[in-house]
């Protein structure tokens, strides 16, 4: 019974968001909880894709989570994997050094004068390399190899196997469920990302699907603004705009939550149990 009360509480909201993005600006002047449109439009969608740079703004989007959560998960998995090997030399204080950086980051301004140094500003790679690195994820993935047990490294060494091929070979295909969860944060980070495009990228062309959403609803609030007092009949409204926005902006992210929803399952558990 708690888990249907439970279920109901999330469900409800998320079920308003998206009828109410399928209602008329009539309908939702109206004002209200709306469980049921009056009157159903998808011209709150069609003020959405009316832009003609939006396909080319979530081919950005999708390129930059697709090719951010290969290489996030790849560089940590590369640090994990030798920060779990207790022989490395100085791995002490690069365990502290990476400790220190959980809690203290250089700042905003700090951070544009690095970007700005490495000449990423105006750069699709941007999103990339400065997403690289979380040492948070390099803790869960260097707990995870911990638990492999010594036996398979030196059974493989035994047969001649190096440390890459060691690592290709057996601990990423052992580690899946780990990298999934973390594949799975990375993406929807990469994916809601806003900020870096605010701060590093002026070019329009590079603009994902979040920064091209925020510039049509200040488009819509505009036109919102000029229509006060006037006759025209309001087809859409500010709030129909933003409420298409977040369907269309969660919709790819819930898409792949079913995909990777045993892997994350699993990933936690491993991350919690210590034996």
């Amino acid at each position: 019974m708690l888990l249907i009360c439970f279920m109901v509480i999330i469900l409800v909201p998320l079920w308003n968001v998206i009828i109410s993005s399928l209602s008329s600006g009539r309908a939702l002047a109206e004002g209200g909880f709306i469980f049921w449109s009056k009157e159903f439009s998808l011209e709150n969608y069609r003020a959405v894709f009316n832009d003609s740079t939006i396909g080319q703004s979530f081919v950005v989007s999708v390129a930059k989570t697709f090719l951010g959560v290969i290489t996030h998960v790849f560089f940590c998995a590369m640090i994990g994997y030798g920060l779990s090997k207790r022989y490395i030399r100085g791995r002490k204080l690069y365990v502290a050094m990476g400790v220190i950086t959980m809690f203290f980051s250089g700042g905003m301004i700090p951070t544009y004068l690095l970007i700005k140094s490495l000449g990423l500003l105006n750069s699709f790679w941007v999103y990339i390399i400065p997403a690289l690195f979380s040492y948070y994820d390099v803790v869960i993935l260097m707990n995870f190899f911990r638990n492999v047990p010594d036996s398979l490294e030196e059974s493989a060494k035994i047969d001649g196997a190096g440390d890459w091929h060691i690592f290709l070979k057996i601990f990423i295909p052992l580690s899946m469920p780990a990298m999934a969860t973390i594949a799975l944060f990375n993406g929807v980070g990469q994916w809601n990302d806003f900020m870096t495009t605010k701060l590093y990228i002026t070019d329009q062309a590079l603009y994902p699907l979040q920064m091209k959403l925020y510039e049509i609803i200040v488009q819509s609030q505009t036109q919102s603004m000029q229509n006060i007092g006037g006759s025209v009949v309001i087809e859409t409204t500010t709030k129909g705009v933003q409420l298409a926005t977040i369907v269309i902006t969660t919709l790819p992210i819930v898409a792949m939550y079913p995909i990777l929803q045993r892997y994350f399952i699993s990933g936690m558990m491993l991350g919690a149990v210590k034996e």
